[in-house]
């Protein structure tokens, strides 16, 4: 038996004339404009930084005094003509999905790609990235070994003030350092893909093919710009877009055709923990023959 709980009356209502509401100030907007200010004399004039320090100093004092000791409210009158209409109670009850049952779930997806999915489709991608990019060396610079030296000089800060001809010609511990690198991070975006392609509603090969290396290339040039700017110029970006779009289209294309695997937020306590449970857990076919 359900405990009763006290609602109230049905049909109360208030019979107050005034209703006590915090007392409207514009010391808020003052005070984010003094900030705006004070920000924006940063990277102008410091005259413009000093004006911002002083209204926001002042908006700062003024907001205080309307909170501190005592908070400034108004009474705002109430019209009887304009009071809500009294609230009828009903008696209604709640119906709850038992512990998996209906499929009953929680999050979206239901359906993931498997994390060995991401694996191989992060070596598809990252193949055939790195196809394109020793094709542009041996077009571009007639050497394959120009790209290798150039993603190795990410991490190898000697190699950003290399010669072309230097960059041009075989060198083992970079091209030990953009192979590690290369396969590291491609596996790992491919594993991010394969968390991301079932969260997109439609298309999800063109998103992870198109969209995101977008985004992608945008987020590398910015960090490379801080972490090596010399090497920024030595990139060719159209053609860097060019091995992003094709590491998403097959990364993407891998993963997508991967078999999906259901997620057990369906499932009830008993099948998440393997234990048998009459009640709980459904009976399993095998069971009922």
């Amino acid at each position: 038996m359900a405990a009763d709980t006290h609602h109230g009356e049905a049909g109360e209502r208030t019979e107050r004339t005034h209703v006590i509401l915090p007392a409207p100030t514009s010391w808020p907007m003052v005070f984010a404009f003094g900030v705006t200010l004070l920000f924006a004399g940063m990277v102008t004039q410091w005259v413009v930084g000093v004006v911002g320090l002083i209204i926001t100093a002042r908006a700062a004092v003024g907001w205080w005094r309307n909170v501190i000791p005592v908070e400034e409210h108004e009474e705002v009158p109430i019209d009887p003509a304009l009071r809500p209409a009294p609230i009828m109670v009903e008696a209604r009850s709640v119906v709850r999905l038992a512990a998996g049952e209906a499929g009953h779930r929680v999050r979206i997806p239901e359906e993931i790609h498997p994390y060995s999915a991401g694996f191989w489709g992060g070596l598809a991608g990252g193949a055939a990235m790195a196809a394109l990019a020793c094709l542009y060396g041996l077009v571009a610079q007639h050497s394959i070994w120009y790209p290798i030296n150039l993603l190795a000089g990410t991490v190898i800060p000697d190699l950003g003030n290399a010669t072309v001809e230097q960059l041009r010609a075989f060198n083992g511990l970079a091209f030990f350092a953009a192979l590690v690198g290369h396969v590291v991070i491609s596996v790992l975006v491919g594993i991010v893909y394969a968390v991301m392609l079932p969260m997109f509603p439609k298309y999800a090969p063109f998103w992870a093919g198109i969209l995101v290396p977008l985004i992608w290339t945008g987020l590398v040039a910015t960090v490379l710009n801080l972490i090596n700017p010399v090497m920024v110029g030595r990139i060719n970006w159209p053609w860097f877009v060019v091995c992003q779009l094709a590491f998403g289209l097959v990364g993407g294309y891998v993963i997508a055709r991967s078999t999906k695997i259901q997620t057990m937020q369906s499932w009830g306590l008993a099948e998440r923990a393997f234990i048998e449970a009459p009640g709980l857990k459904p009976p399993r076919e095998e069971d009922r023959e």
